[in-house]
């Protein structure tokens, strides 16, 4: 089961939402961030009402984060800069502009999950962890330079609000320290290290020894010990800090993935270039393997459709009528942006997918036990 919402022909870039799922932000694919808000009452086929544009940057936005206590938007775009949205009375949203000091695109945000601080990702081979400074009553940056080889492609952040997790396109995943004195008390020593210097790099890990691909997507587990990150490579890789520093990789079939997320203690969601979520689950050695595809329900209704095209195709009238590049999943381009709608990392009952056609999908995970044999995703 799931739900389908069209926000018209543009690509949807990236995309966040309020903390009850009341509203969300989009961008598509331009400069500009929509907010949409839900009719009251709304499901499947409810109608959603443009209720603000966000139009300060100057080129395409890449990244969107919402934070569902502070109710504040962070957003950055290809013009090197970054604005967190506070909501006036009115309902209104006013922007402020954060000092990133970068000198190429930033790529991706991401807030902590205390909200007191959050990290942008560039071009420029540097992260940017960014707080408020309430003495000068504006945000500011430290930067986290070193090793970084090349543009940080996607960003998460683990549990206790200290430890920063970097995939980047020189194929490397990279564990570091996001400690900020200003904003924090120093925090106690996690699985990863005791290191909490700014910048401390805890760990590295190599996408393939042999080349690879970019690190396209990462995410952290909810209890923290274990990391996962997707890669160009088609692969799907895992770390489980409290079994050792070794690296399980899954080569896939499918086309590259670009987002992942923890649904459950051992299941994983990906999606990408091919369209369709897939979930992969943790065995018992630790391994990753394939459990099944969100699109069971087109699945299903596939069979009868190419029957129905082999029959229309005898007529060349009749096979005009039916597109030939009509895909069989939900999506019909590239899925972009993959978020958590209902539940945690821990337990996650529904997901939201955007992709470049323009469609946002609330996928339930409930009847996926049934495919799984048993297996429950919580």
């Amino acid at each position: 089961m799931c739900e389908k919402h069209n926000f018209g022909v543009n690509p949807i870039t990236c995309h966040a939402w309020n903390k009850d799922r009341s509203q969300v932000a989009l961008s598509p694919n331009n400069h500009e961030v929509h907010i949409y808000q839900r009719t009251p009452g709304g499901g499947a086929g409810s109608e959603w009402q443009l209720i603000d544009v966000l139009d300060q940057h100057d080129l395409r936005v890449t990244g969107i984060d919402w934070a569902p206590n502070t109710n504040r938007i962070v957003t950055c775009a290809a013009d090197r800069n970054a604005y967190v949205w506070t909501q006036t009375d009115d309902g209104k949203w006013k922007p402020t502009l954060v000092l990133l000091r970068i000198n190429r695109a930033a790529t991706c945000v991401k807030w902590s999950p205390k909200e007191n601080k959050f990290a942008v990702g560039s071009g420029a081979r540097l992260i940017s962890v960014c707080y408020f400074e309430s003495g000068n009553d504006w945000w500011v940056s430290k930067h986290i330079k070193k090793p970084l080889r090349s543009t940080v492609t996607c960003l998460d952040w683990h549990p206790n609000n200290t430890l920063l997790v970097a995939g980047s396109a020189d194929f490397k995943l990279r564990l570091y320290s996001a400690y900020v004195k200003e904003v924090e008390e120093s925090p106690p020593p996690t699985k990863w290290g005791s290191k909490v210097a700014l910048g401390t790099m805890l760990a590295e890990f190599s996408n393939s020894p042999l080349g690879g691909g970019w690190i396209r997507g990462v995410s952290f587990s909810a209890d923290g010990d274990r990391v996962c990150w997707v890669s160009h490579d088609s692969s799907i890789c895992l770390v489980d800090i409290s079994k050792g520093i070794m690296v399980h990789k899954l080569r896939t079939e499918h086309l590259p993935f670009l987002n992942c997320v923890w649904v459950g203690p051992k299941s994983i969601v990906a999606a990408g270039h091919g369209c369709c979520p897939m979930l992969y689950t943790i065995d018992g050695n630790g391994s990753l393997q394939f459990g099944c595809k969100l699109d069971l329900s087109v699945k299903k209704e596939s069979g009868g459709l190419s029957a129905m095209r082999k029959f229309q195709s005898l007529d060349r009238q009749a096979r005009l009528e039916v597109s030939d590049t009509e895909l069989e999943t939900i999506h019909q381009n590239a899925i972009t942006c993959l978020r958590i709608y209902e539940g945690t990392n821990g337990a996650a009952t529904k997901l939201s997918t955007s992709g470049a056609d323009g469609r946002l999908v609330i996928w339930d995970l409930l009847p996926l036990e049934k495919s799984l044999k048993g297996l429950r995703i919580k």
